[in-house]
């Protein structure tokens, strides 16, 4: 038996929450009448709304509750970026505890009943609980259903209520306590120093206003309400893990929004996912009515259906509705809301309501399921069967190109669950392409990776790979497309006949280094070659550069005596250039191979049989920039987030991150603050994530020391709408930028009030692909293919023109631009053939233009080599 002192906090009165709720509504059970257990207030020593509980001490309760009673266990599934453990409360009867294991096994065999003979499924069916799954705080400053899990967890450890009691007994419940620690405590923190003894209820006071980052995002600044299917991150990867492990039947997501905003519960908006079974939508009003029927007893305001919809499938509430469950969303009004804050209308809403109204539909969603414990199950078992599937395809198959992106792919499959198999001898079938559409016979390779949809999870898999999923509207929360093909920018087909081929079943990803040598003892290696179109070069080169090795990029391709062609910007190191390190470079080269899955060859002889000779002065010296990224406002957190995590952890290149406000483009002695200003003319490379309102970082003095900076030599990197800054507009360059004209059509000018957000929502780029055009010939676009997707959100490009170096082109026939989502005719037309990457020289430096993002959260993959590019090769070309 553990002993845990409680230690009692005084930092905000009670009086102070008896002031701002005299009557005390929400009250929380605590059972000492019937347990031993500590509450939590007992534990932590203070009520649910006094103060933001750290994450450890939270914790900590649950291991606490889980030594006391036998209705909780706690499991680690993983850890975070900065080593806080991903924590997994599960709960139950005390039978159901002791054979959970079972409980789970049976749950799988449900999952693929189709396969099983009737008599054995209906037997499960009898005595399997239905398992309903819980994921709290995502967004870190979204922290209030964290403090509800306490009490969540602590009602369900203690109840003797008849009705919670009754659910235990039918259920097995899981709780991903926090599911973001990192940016929780990031927030807590904050917030715990700001707070103010007497109630900072004011919303200009500053415990409503975090700072740049806030806590919403984890450590690399990422949204991970964005990222249950692609699993960049190890938060993801944890609980997408343990999601399959069990495969629930319910699942509730739960958030906040502004503070503003009343309590939100299914069902949500349009548009939807309409490969979802047709009964989902009575299933969510359901589980909603039961959470509102608590609100009208106690007055709380909530709302329905005129927000959120659940279209993107990698949402905490959509995720589990394409793996077969009813996938919920709650959203409580509260975001910067502190302990307490005065609302638009004059209401005070605290933390202590907030925990309150999502410890209340927790337990009221946990008696719903279990009240209809074997209807969930059917429900569930029905979503399972491929028999019901509304999608017609019945194979998708991606061949394997070299290009190592169709490893990411592959492990994003086997995260969720879904079955692949890959080709033992060549395929010949009639399938559709993704690339262009056209339906053909055509011969696939052996190897190629093949995914049939009669398995399990076909919702999810049709949900993922389609192209022209159904929309019932263009006005939607999110992007409109998602396809993977796409994102990963595979050569990819789908069929709607049976197919035959023999396979074998891929159950991990494999990554082997291969090193070739030609050098004997004879004939020494003469110069090493890593080819610059595989997934892993960028790590590569900053591995070299951090070992003090000079290298080079090829500016053609070049063909090697045995015929193997060496694509555009193939790092080349050359002994000779190297011969301080001469004795440590094979072993090193080796080590490099084996530990990113490189191919490196060793070459002895320098003479290529095609192409550029290995030491031609035509190949490049690329040295290692020093890089600086401008961070807080007016960046934008996600855009920089996505480059930071790029060059940080998985390239291993030293970025700096710059306050805006640090920067001085001077060369003057940095002072006027007690930690130094930065200085430009420190670095090599700036880099510009999305930003409105550049003006405020770079006004007319500022863009001539910036332009001074660049022509002297310096890479300027802009992207997504920071590009639309450094044009003629503001005398910077001679770039233009086009735009959409204002909409003056007659249907404009006879709009209703109530149609307006419609007609114009619809006259934007909601996040859509959009068939491009790689310049695989300048160093901007080395190690691409010549065609890839890229995703398109709003409607400006760049103009081509003489001076300007195009990379990156939109597909100039505008009827076959839209590769998938949504985008208006008028928007196709004026985006064809015009630009959205490419560079311009000013002096002896550049700016590169990257107008849509290349590596959009990191799972949209097919142009990312641009950012690397752009910061590692085009500064030396």
């Amino acid at each position: 038996m553990f002993r845990y002192s409680v230690v009692t906090f005084f930092l905000l009165p009670f009086c102070l929450l008896a002031q701002l709720d005299p009557n005390d509504r929400f009250v929380f059970p605590e059972n000492v009448a019937t347990s031993d257990i500590m509450t939590p207030r007992q534990f932590l020593g203070y009520r649910a709304g006094d103060r933001f509980t750290e994450y450890a001490r939270a914790v900590d309760y649950f291991d606490y509750l889980a030594t006391q009673s036998p209705r909780i266990a706690t499991t680690r599934y993983g850890s975070t970026y900065e080593g806080r453990p991903l924590v997994l409360v599960t709960a139950g009867s005390e039978s159901n505890m002791q054979r959970l294991e079972e409980i789970r096994q049976n749950q799988l065999k449900l999952v693929d009943g189709f396969r099983s003979a009737g008599p054995q499924v209906q037997e499960l069916l009898e005595t399997q609980p239905v398992i309903n799954s819980y994921s709290y705080n995502i967004h870190g400053n979204e922290a209030s259903s964290t403090e509800a899990a306490l009490q969540v967890a602590y009602e369900l450890a203690t109840t003797e209520d008849p009705a919670t009691r009754a659910a235990l007994d039918s259920s097995v419940i899981l709780l991903f306590v926090c599911i973001n620690p990192d940016g929780r405590d990031r927030y807590v923190y904050w917030y715990n120093g700001m707070s103010r003894s007497t109630g900072g209820m004011q919303p200009d006071d500053l415990e409503h206003h975090a700072p740049w980052p806030n806590g919403r995002t984890n450590h690399y600044w990422f949204d991970l309400n964005r990222d249950w299917v692609w699993g960049v991150h190890p938060e993801s990867r944890g609980h997408t893990g343990m999601y399959q492990r069990w495969m629930p039947n319910v699942h509730t997501d739960y958030h906040e929004q502004g503070y503003d905003a009343n309590y939100f519960t299914v069902p949500g908006t349009t548009p939807r996912n309409l490969l979802l079974p047709d009964a989902y939508e009575r299933w969510a009003d359901t589980f909603g009515r039961a959470n509102i029927a608590h609100f009208d007893a106690q007055g709380v305001s909530y709302f329905t259906r005129d927000r959120f919809d659940f279209f993107y499938p990698s949402y905490g509430s959509s995720y589990p509705s394409v793996m077969g469950a009813i996938g919920m969303l709650t959203e409580q009004g509260g975001i910067a809301a502190g302990r307490a804050v005065e609302t638009e209308d004059g209401y005070v809403l605290t933390l202590r309501q907030r925990i309150w109204d999502h410890y209340t539909t927790s337990i009221a969603q946990i008696q719903t399921a279990a009240a209809n414990r074997r209807a969930l199950l059917d429900y569930s078992l029905a979503a399972w069967n491929p028999l019901t599937s509304k999608q017609g395809t019945t194979a998708y198959l991606i061949e394997d190109d070299g290009s190592d992106y169709v490893n990411d792919f592959l492990q994003m499959m086997l995260l969720n669950g879904v079955e692949v198999e890959r080709t033992t001898e060549e395929l010949t079938a009639a399938g559709g392409s993704y690339r262009d559409g056209s339906v053909a016979e055509r011969t696939h390779p052996a190897g190629s990776l093949i995914i049939a949809t009669e398995q399990a999870r076909h919702l999810f898999l049709n949900s993922i790979m389609s192209n022209d999923l159904e929309i019932e509207d263009s006005v939607m929360y999110d992007m409109s497309t998602w396809s993977a093909p796409l994102a990963y920018n595979l050569e990819a087909y789908s069929f709607d006949s049976p197919i035959q081929v023999n396979t074998e079943r891929v159950t991990a990803v494999e990554q082997q280094g291969i090193f070739r040598s030609d050098a004997t003892a004879d004939r020494p290696v003469y110069a090493y070659a890593i080819d610059w179109a595989q997934r892993q070069a960028p790590r590569a080169l900053a591995a070299l550069w951090e070992q003090g090795l000079r290298v080079r990029a090829a500016l053609e391709p070049f063909t090697s005596d045995d015929g193997t062609i060496f694509s555009a910007g193939t790092l080349i190191v050359l002994r000779g250039r190297n011969l301080e390190h001469a004795d440590t470079l094979p072993e090193f080269m080796r080590r490099l191979a084996d530990d990113h899955g490189l191919r490196i060859r060793a070459f002895a002889t320098g003479r290529m049989q095609g192409g550029n000779d290995l030491a031609s002065t035509r190949n490049f010296p690329v040295r290692a920039p020093r890089v600086a990224l401008l961070v807080e406002p007016p960046f934008d957190t996600y855009t920089s987030g996505q480059i930071y995590y790029l060059f940080d952890w998985e390239t291993e290149l030293p970025v700096t991150r710059i306050r805006a406000s640090l920067l001085r483009q001077t060369a003057l002695p940095k002072l006027g603050s007690r930690y130094g200003y930065a200085d430009l003319n420190d670095y090599d490379v700036l880099i510009l994530p999305d930003a409105d309102k550049l003006e405020e970082v770079f006004g007319k003095e500022e863009r001539e020391l910036l332009e001074q900076w660049v022509t002297a030599g310096g890479t300027l990197v802009a992207v997504g709408s920071s590009t639309e800054f450094f044009t003629t507009d503001n005398a910077f360059t001679k770039q233009q930028v086009l735009r959409t004209a204002a909409d003056s059509s007659a249907v404009s000018k006879t709009l209703a009030y109530a149609e307006r957000t419609d007609h114009y929502g619809k006259q934007n780029i909601p996040g859509a692909a959009l068939h491009a055009s790689i310049d695989t010939t300048h160093p901007l676009g080395f190690g691409l293919k010549p065609s890839v997707y890229t995703l398109k959100f709003g409607s400006t490009a760049l103009a081509p023109m003489a001076d300007f170096q195009t990379v990156g082109r939109y597909a100039t026939d505008s009827t076959a631009l839209l590769a998938a989502g949504y985008a208006s005719v008028p928007n196709l037309d004026h985006l064809a053939g015009n630009s959205w990457a490419g560079v311009r020289t000013i002096g002896r430096g550049k700016v590169v233009y990257l107008l849509d993002n290349p590596h959009y959260r990191m799972f949209w993959r097919g142009p990312s080599r641009l950012m690397q590019n752009a910061v590692m090769i085009v500064p030396g070309m």
